[in-house]
């Protein structure tokens, strides 16, 4: 799937997710930040996963943890809509969800298996959709999305991330 989602298939507030995204073929893109993330995440001590930059900012571990609810909710959405359900889909609240839920918790081999898993099944789910089905719009927190666009935000939304724990945090991806 190398064709780019254009405005009119997701809302304003994505625009900068999917112009993360470069050119190419966006499984492969996910595929390949699958890759690095998952052996950065294996490569870290639990002293350097339990890091948090600031009072009140995300541990290492919990930005992983972010990325993992935030692509298990993109890709149910994108599943839904791509299969031409037309409920208007909810949005989310990560505040919520972090707070709800203890990543501190979990070892690097936890967050390592568990990202690995949902990976897979994204790229599962993505590899086997029509292009139909890929450009298929649906309803997102009462804005317009298709299929194809989650897929780039899921993307984009994940190397804005990988970008703040390189600069913020000194993870190496």
């Amino acid at each position: 799937m190398n064709e780019r989602p254009n405005q009119e298939e997701y809302a304003a507030y994505y625009e900068g997710y999917i112009h993360l995204v470069p050119e190419g073929n966006v499984v492969e893109l996910l595929e390949k930040q699958a890759e690095r993330v998952e052996s950065a995440i294996r490569s870290l001590s639990e002293e350097q996963a339990n890091f948090s930059y600031g009072e009140g900012k995300w541990s290492v571990k919990e930005v992983f943890g972010h990325l993992i609810d935030n692509e298990r909710i993109m890709s149910g959405r994108l599943l839904r809509i791509a299969r031409g359900d037309n409920t208007s889909l909810p949005g989310y609240d990560q505040d919520i969800f972090m707070s709800g839920h203890p990543f501190e918790t979990y070892t690097v081999v936890d967050l390592a298996e568990e990202y690995s898993a949902v990976r897979h099944s994204t790229l599962l789910l993505l590899r086997r959709l029509s292009p139909e089905a890929m450009i298929r719009k649906g309803l997102v927190n009462d804005q317009v999305a298709s299929a194809r666009s989650i897929a780039y935000v899921i993307t984009g939304h994940e190397l804005h991330h990988l970008s703040i724990l390189r600069e913020r945090y000194n993870v190496q991806i």
